[in-house]
């Protein structure tokens, strides 16, 4: 339905991406209050290198590394420096208690993990039990290095020094696009998690399927809130946003979405239906306050086969309650129901629905929005 760029793996889909949209903004991050710092995608790429290159230099090349902590860039700085050349990716379930985090981290057999300032405590006792073969804690948090612990920050700024040394090991690593290179722990049926490896080729062929479904440019703003080990976020609220040169903005919580939205001017997010119903309610809630539910049911009706366009248009109050440049929103991980994907269109929100499995990088189909109606039995469901 799109045409989308060819890519083979996740490095030449960063340097594709980022020779086209090199001086679009990649993230914009709230510093203080009323003011925002951002990165290009030239920035994030160049990050990436000189991260990846330290990497290299610390000995972890072919090695296991996982990445631990709350959404935001240093994570996905982290993530794309470890797969993009030095060795494989352990994203690891930021929930996790301290007993099931070192199984974990003994069964995946990493020798590194990047985390945030909230598991420093706990991976200084795992490491220091000699528990598998954890060798390296890399702080996301720390500007400067201190005993037995690096900074993320000051690994960057040692790569950046490296090639401007002539260190291009990890500049000029050659990927193989068909090994496993990401290596993701899920909840099974039975006690223990189960592993489900991935490889370049399995998230590219997706990014690339789903860039033929979903209308999605760089002038889009995405909100990234789901856990970003979880392959859902990961391949659709962080790669392929990356990869179409998007803007990132990180969600402040559950309780913030709405008022996020507003804030970054959001046009594209993909969260689980539980979301959407608590998005649905605070619309709901903010128009009975006002005394304006009644007005808007009748619109409903009145407007029922209109096109999204006009729909926009006739209730521009509503999505200007969630910043007035909403475009898509993507549901998946469960089921959405039914009532709330029709009442969402019939507001001339397009809310589209996917389904999908770790082991399939994860989607497999997505409803199409191109020419939505409002009457389901005119819509089509496309398999990616």
């Amino acid at each position: 339905m799109y045409t989308y760029t060819k890519i083979t793996d996740l490095k030449d889909m960063l340097e594709k991406s980022g020779d086209e949209f090199g001086e679009k903004i990649a993230y914009k991050i709230r510093s203080e209050k009323d003011q925002y710092q951002t990165f290009t995608h030239k920035d994030v790429r160049e990050m990436i290198n000189c991260l990846g290159t330290a990497l290299y230099d610390m000995g972890l090349k072919g090695k296991r590394i996982a990445v631990i902590g709350e959404n935001r860039y240093e994570w996905e700085i982290a993530y794309l420096s470890i797969v993009c050349g030095v060795g494989t990716v352990v994203p690891l379930d930021k929930s996790l208690p301290e007993n099931e985090l070192s199984d974990l981290i003994k069964r995946s057999e990493v020798e590194a993990i990047f985390y945030t300032k909230k598991y420093e405590e706990m991976l200084e006792k795992i490491k220091y039990k000699g528990i598998g073969k954890l060798k390296h804690l890399i702080s996301m948090d720390l500007h400067q290095h201190k005993e037995g612990i690096y900074s993320q920050k000051e690994l960057i700024d040692k790569g950046r020094n490296l090639i401007l040394r002539g260190n291009d090991e990890f500049i000029n690593a050659k990927i193989n696009n068909k090994e496993m290179n990401i290596m993701l722990f899920t909840s099974g049926t039975t006690s223990a998690s189960k592993v489900v490896a991935l490889s370049h080729f399995n998230i590219c062929s997706n990014l690339m399927d789903i860039a033929s479904i979903l209308e999605v440019n760089s002038d889009d703003v995405f909100l990234s809130f789901l856990p970003l080990h979880h392959v859902f976020e990961c391949t659709v609220g962080f790669l392929f946003a990356l990869y179409k040169g998007a803007q990132t903005v990180f969600c402040d919580g559950p309780k913030h979405i709405t008022e996020n939205m507003k804030e970054y001017k959001v046009s594209v997010m993909a969260s689980v239906p539980a979301i959407y119903e608590r998005i649905f309610k605070s619309i709901r809630k903010n128009l009975e306050k006002q005394g304006k539910l009644e007005e808007i049911l009748k619109k409903e009706e009145e407007y029922i086969n209109a096109s999204m366009e006009e729909k926009k248009k006739v209730f521009s109050e509503i999505h200007d309650m969630l910043g007035g440049n909403v475009k898509l929103l993507i549901s998946g991980a469960a089921s959405l129901e039914r009532s709330i994907e029709e009442r969402y269109r019939k507001l001339g929100l397009n809310l589209v629905q996917g389904y999908g499995l770790t082991e399939t990088s994860p989607v497999v189909a997505m409803r199409n929005f191109r020419k939505l109606q409002t009457r389901f039995h005119s819509e089509k469901q496309y398999q990616v």
